[in-house]
């Protein structure tokens, strides 16, 4: 199928035979698109985000956060492996990309190369990320004062628009923290729900200083939502390919990338 629609139905309207139709996409598949150049005044404000289709590979994609329109894609690039991410990114350096900002999940690889590539770059964690993570890791109804507190803390994470508002969040989780920081970091307890806490709390501050950059640059997208409905739609393209060979399945999102930027 291509596009939503099956062969038969594309025999139908294109009036061409399905063996042609069969042949015209493998001729597609054979060969992967010409790799697009950069417009170096264009892509500034940039979502970067990977999902996951054949483990251990996964697919990145990096967009710009203003237009929504995709600046590159890659199958088979590992968002842990940075020299993988090297090698997708190095080449855009050339090409002219000059980011001022990503907007990033959090992945601490993603970061490093990132930082090495353009270090004067702004790294804005993706705050939906920061909130859905946060509150699984709370739970729904925690059962002790420090976990219900830290729960309405994340709730509050995308409700923050002002200066005024990030100070008073800083506030709040300064404040849990000299209430239950230490006694949270010293405790040895090994239990699932306690170590979720742990881990809610060491996220909520290793984020806290790239949270809010957003507010001195309104350009600056506060979420990778934009990445979201395009993987979301990818993966509906997708489906309709099954059995695809690694070599055709690689060049498939290459031309998926050429013909769909948005």
């Amino acid at each position: 199928m291509v596009e939503g629609y099956s062969v038969r139905q594309l025999v139908q309207q294109s009036g061409h035979s399905r063996p042609w139709l069969h042949r015209l996409i493998g001729s597609f598949l054979a060969d992967a698109p010409p790799t697009p150049t950069l417009d170096p005044q264009t892509a500034r404000y940039l979502l970067f985000d990977g999902t996951f289709f054949h483990r251990p590979n996964s697919i990145v994609v990096l967009m710009d956060g203003q237009t929504r329109t995709l600046v590159r894609g890659q199958f088979g690039v590992r968002e842990n492996s940075p020299p993988e991410l090297r090698a997708f990114f190095k080449p855009m350096i050339s090409e002219g990309l000059r980011p001022r900002s990503f907007t990033v999940d959090g992945n601490p690889q993603v970061i490093k190369v990132l930082k090495a590539l353009w270090p004067d770059t702004v790294i804005q964690r993706c705050l939906v990320h920061i909130q859905r993570q946060g509150l699984n890791w709370c739970r729904r109804f925690p059962k002790t004062a420090y976990g219900r507190q830290l729960r309405q803390i994340f709730r509050k994470v995308i409700g923050i628009t002002t200066a005024a508002d990030r100070d008073a969040f800083i506030n709040l989780v300064d404040d849990w923290e000299d209430r239950y920081g230490a006694e949270i970091a010293d405790r040895k307890e090994t239990g699932r729900v306690f170590s979720d806490i742990k881990r809610a709390r060491s996220m909520l501050l290793r984020a806290l200083p790239d949270m809010f950059h957003y507010i001195n640059d309104s350009n600056i997208p506060t979420t990778t939502n934009g990445l979201e409905g395009y993987f979301s739609r990818l993966k509906t393209r997708y489906r309709q390919h099954r059995g695809l060979s690694p070599h055709r399945r690689s060049n498939y999102f290459a031309w998926y990338f050429h013909f769909a930027p948005r």
